[in-house]
């Protein structure tokens, strides 16, 4: 159920709505008003409803306090309906920041959580940076390893290759040595003259 704000709405400034309304579709219009009035007229024909110098001293009372309720009544409502308000406003506001600050509270701890991932995430970038790392060393490492044996294996092939070259020059001036040694001052002669010889006839041709 949900509690009423502004007042219901009468008629006759005592009689509710609803009464009226409830009648309509029985008594019409005007069946609510004969109602009262024949109600009215019962009470005071039978006396019930004494009508003495109270009477009219009340309905005076009725006047005057009417006219202080037409002139004062607003603004007193005014000013309590201000005051309620605020005070609405308060508890609102009370309310408000309770829900505020479990909002921010929840925020907090969203954002933590975030964090948490993101320092998760952070961790295995760093171990994969660690991985480049160690990977490109061991890389540099076996292009080194890599040069120094290539460097040691030309080494072998030059000397080697020095070695052959040593041991055909040293055969060749061997060979020379001894076929130079093995022509004789008569064999020379005779060659040098044949290839004066060849070379007159070469001439002639």
């Amino acid at each position: 159920r949900v509690r009423p704000i502004e007042k219901a709405p009468v008629r006759l400034l005592v009689f509710p709505e609803e009464w009226f309304t409830a009648l309509y579709p029985k008594t019409g219009v005007t069946g609510p008003y004969m109602a009262l009035g024949g109600v009215a007229t019962f009470l005071c024909s039978k006396e019930f409803f004494v009508m003495e110098h109270d009477f009219y001293v009340g309905i005076g009372l009725a006047i005057v306090l009417t006219f202080v309720v037409k002139q004062v009544g607003p603004d007193y409502t005014a000013s309590i309906n201000k005051e309620l308000d605020e005070e609405e406003a308060a508890l609102k506001a009370i309310r408000q920041n309770e829900i505020d600050g479990c909002l921010q509270m929840i925020a907090a701890e969203e954002a933590s959580q975030a964090n948490t991932t993101a320092y998760a995430d952070i961790i295995a970038a760093k171990k994969e940076a660690v991985g480049l790392q160690l990977e490109g060393v061991y890389r540099a490492r076996l292009q080194d390893a890599y040069t120094q044996v290539k460097k040691k294996l030309d080494y072998q092939l030059e000397t080697a290759n020095v070695v052959r070259r040593m041991e055909q020059k040293h055969m060749v001036d061997w060979i020379i040595g001894n076929v130079k040694k093995s022509i004789t001052p008569a064999q020379e002669d005779a060659a040098l003259k044949k290839c004066i010889s060849d070379l007159k006839g070469l001439a002639s041709a």
